[in-house]
Parts: C-alpha cells; structure tokens; sequence
C-alpha cells in the first residue's frame, strides 16, 4: 500500500493520537475502534489486514499490549515510503510513524495519571474520589465490549460466530458468578479452538 503524508499529515496522526490517549480508560486497546474508524475508514492510511495484524501481533509477543500502537505507526510509517523495498527510507518512515505515535499515546496519559494519582492519593476518603473509581468500571468494560465487536466484525457476519458469542458469555458469566480461575476458561477456550468448535 503506498500513501502520501504531509506535514499536516504527520501531526494530525499526532494529534489524534494525543486526543486518544485522554480516552485510553482500561489501557490503549479501548481506543482501538476509533484508531480503526480513523486509520482505516476515514484516512487509509492502513488497509484493514494490516490494522488486524498490528493488533494480532502486539497481543501474540510478549511485553505489553500498547505494542500494537507503535506496529500501527510503522505501518503508517512504511505506507508513506510505499513499503519496505525504498531501503534506508522506508526505516526512516516506519520509526518516524512508531515515535509519533507512541509519543502522541503515552505522553497526555502518563502525565495526567501522575498528577492525578497524586491528587487522589491525598483525597482518597473523599466521596467523589470512590465515585468516580466506581463510575469508571462500566465505561472500561463498554469500550472493551466495542473492541471486541471490531475485531470481531472485520472476519465476516457477527451471525457466523455465534459459537464465540456464546463461549465469550458463559466465560463472563463464569468469571462473574464463580471462583474458577481464569487460567482454566482461557485452557478451555483454547482446546476449544485447536479441536476447531469454535
């Protein structure tokens, strides 16, 4: 895929991912519905293979899950140098495209999590401080709820996977309801995939 970045380019990729590191309540996986819409959809500036194999890879290697980010912006990165071929050129994109936009994710969250670490650590009986913890639970689990359905979404009809439906509600309902360890339901969901029933 081969794209052309301006300048402009480069710091709207920046600035989106600036504003999306505000809304990376539950880690930055949560904003990537709105990375797809933006990179995919709006910009293509990525085709929706590479976007899903960013995310793919990053959740497959060791190390944290903000990894995805930064295959995202080599992406973008190797795009704008219309692949790897150019050489000394395409590293140069792939790294400019990975520090944007791992600098535009991790800089506004770092940063407003330390001050306001330090502030609800001093405040920590207030009422509103409890509130806003307790208030935060089902914003994470929606917005991971709609990364699910985009990742979900890109390999067909949601109809077509009732079987991952249904498994991912029991498991929910199991985790929720009992003491079973999780360990055990991400075995069984495993066997359940390598003997191919869902």
């Amino acid at each position: 895929m081969s794209i052309t970045l301006s300048l402009a380019d480069w710091l709207a990729l920046l600035t989106h991912f600036l504003s999306l590191s505000l809304l990376a309540i539950g880690g930055a996986i949560t904003t990537a519905p709105d990375m797809h819409r933006y990179l995919v959809d709006q910009q293509h500036w990525l085709s929706d293979n590479q976007f899903m194999s960013s995310i793919a890879l990053a959740q497959a290697a060791p190390g944290p899950n903000l990894l995805f980010i930064a295959l995202l912006g080599w992406n973008v990165g190797l795009n704008a140098a219309s692949g790897l071929g150019i050489g000394s050129m395409a590293w140069s994109y792939g790294l400019l495209g990975v520090f944007i936009a791992m600098f535009g994710i991790l800089l506004p969250s770092t940063t407003l999590t330390f001050a306001a670490t330090r502030w609800a650590h001093k405040n920590r009986e207030l009422l509103s401080v409890r509130a806003f913890k307790q208030g935060m639970a089902p914003i994470v689990v929606a917005l991971l709820m709609s990364t699910s359905w985009i990742l979900a979404s890109s390999h067909g009809s949601q109809a077509d996977h009732w079987p991952l439906w249904l498994l991912s509600g029991a498991s929910a309902l199991l985790v929720w309801r009992t003491k079973l360890h999780l360990l055990w339901l991400l075995a069984a969901g495993g066997l359940l995939g390598w003997m191919g029933w869902v």
